[in-house]
């Protein structure tokens, strides 16, 4: 089930090779898998995807970059 959650510091994804992308402060979901965080945030249409992983998430989460709703 995913989690609705903020961000609210820098967090960054990487598109394959490419280079780093910072995901917008804002509201962002957050769908659990095996080895990683699938994070999506944006308005309905317009919705974007990425996956972290789980290591990033959870120092993001350690520094308070992510923030899970109550």
């Amino acid at each position: 089930m995913p989690a609705n959650a903020r961000v609210t510091g820098t967090v960054e994804y990487r598109a394959g090779d490419g280079p780093l992308i910072a995901i917008p402060q804002g509201p962002i979901e957050v769908q659990m898998s095996i080895d990683s965080a699938v994070i999506s945030w944006g308005d309905e249409g317009e919705v974007q995807v990425a996956a972290i992983p789980l290591a990033d998430y959870e120092r993001c989460l350690e520094q308070g970059l992510i923030t899970l709703d109550a």
